[in-house]
């Protein structure tokens, strides 16, 4: 039975010609920034979740030498029949690591083991379950196929051929690659060194008692690791108070530590947003307000040669803003190949609220039942709830233009998955 979640009353969304959409806002996030140039060799061992940086090519095949894939007996083909059964004589055994060195002569077969090298003179392995054996005669019925259960030279990887491109990130298929090519080290992109503060008076570190109206400042944990899921080099400076001389002195040193600048909260309309006149001081920065819910206020510039994202203040909205637009960033700032993000098409389970006007990223329970992909809200969809990031799986991204969706409709979504 499904908790009751109690219903906050909706917001406003009346459309605002003003606002950049989400693809509007995507486009020029991605115009916007560099990439990395630096690179450095690294251990295959050490390079999981690292971005190559040049092409490879495959030195050798695999596999490099015919071999079989089951433990059976190696004959010629052309000693075998399709109308009776042939008897054979068993002259060796040919094992993984310890070929058998002689050569297979007509009505002649050796034992062989999954992996082995197949011996000079046969092509064809018959499987074990096949065949009937008495002392060193081997029986083989008839209906074979030649070749069958042979792997080839280069069967998987033929050599010359591009066995991974530049912008790849590594992940363990292919270390295992690697690996199988007798390749050791690797040139990679240097991770994209992230700073990253946020402000607030009302907000206490984490272990420290409360005091009358504060909260704990949950965006930094969130963005440690959502970052280090990037794949970033994270320099964490801490919560700076609303003070612009405060906030000044915290985006020099950012800047002059990192690639990438993010800063949570501080850069809507508010008196104590001070962030903002701060950065229109120190760089040159676009103040964008984005036709998006959850993560209205967005700004994007540079100070001194860092990029900069600030990001809202409530926690679903940095959370969202920052998947969608900062998280794709950082891949192609670290070498990665641009990439289109995994939509999915889901049927509703739930009926779900929306006022046309912005973009909805809804959190949703993502599930598959009798072959099809369903979804359901994960609770109340309010942009200071984090406990629904926490059970959901996926967003579900309502257009723009759309209201209300029943209950039954498809919707689109996107996994969680896609951001790790």
């Amino acid at each position: 039975m499904k908790p009751t979640i109690p219903v906050s009353a909706p917001a406003c969304d009346t459309p605002d010609p003003g606002l950049l959409t989400v693809v509007q806002a995507q486009t020029h996030i991605q115009q916007f920034i560099t990439p990395v140039e630096a690179t450095t060799n690294l251990n295959i061992r050490d390079a999981l979740g690292r971005v190559l940086a040049s092409d490879i090519t495959a030195p050798i095949n695999v596999p490099s030498y015919a071999n079989s894939a089951m433990d059976g007996y190696a004959v010629r083909s052309a000693d075998l029949s399709n109308q009776q059964p042939i008897e054979f004589n068993l002259i060796g055994t040919s094992w993984a690591g310890k070929p058998f060195t002689g050569t297979v002569a007509s009505k002649q077969c050796v034992r062989i083991m999954t992996g082995a090298k197949i011996p000079a003179g046969a092509d064809t392995v018959i499987m074990q379950e096949q065949v009937q054996v008495q002392d060193h005669l081997v029986r083989i019925g008839a209906g074979h196929q030649t070749g069958q259960n042979v792997r080839l030279p280069g069967d998987d990887i033929r050599q010359g051929s591009a066995l991974l491109t530049r912008g790849k990130k590594l992940g363990p298929a292919e270390l295992g690659l690697l690996a199988s090519q007798g390749i050791a080290q690797v040139a990679v992109y240097r991770r994209v060194r992230v700073a990253f503060f946020s402000t607030g008076d009302e907000l206490t570190p984490v272990g420290e008692a409360l005091r009358d109206g504060q909260i704990y400042d949950s965006n930094r944990y969130t963005l440690t690791g959502m970052l280090t899921q990037a794949g970033a080099e994270l320099i964490d400076l801490g919560v700076i108070a609303d003070q612009p001389a405060a906030i000044e002195q915290a985006m020099h040193s950012a800047a002059a530590q990192a690639d990438v600048v993010i800063t949570t909260g501080g850069v809507s309309v508010g008196d104590a947003d001070f962030v903002k006149a701060v950065l229109e001081k120190l760089g040159k920065i676009n103040f964008w307000r984005i036709a998006m819910k959850p993560g209205k206020p967005l700004a994007l510039g540079k100070i001194a040669n860092a990029a900069f994202f600030g990001l809202p203040g409530n926690p679903v909205s940095v959370m969202a803003t920052f998947y969608e637009f900062v998280l794709p960033a950082l891949r192609v700032m670290g070498g990665e190949a641009s990439r289109a993000p995994l939509l999915l098409h889901a049927i509703s389970k739930s009926r779900l609220k929306k006022s046309p006007g912005r973009t909805d990223f809804q959190r949703g329970v993502l599930s598959s039942e009798n072959g099809k992909l369903y979804v359901d809200a994960s609770g109340m969809q309010a942009s200071h709830i984090l406990s629904g990031m926490s059970r959901a799986n996926c967003f579900i991204i309502l257009p723009q233009d759309s209201g209300n969706v029943e209950a039954g409709a498809e919707v689109e979504v996107q996994p969680f998955a896609d951001f790790v």
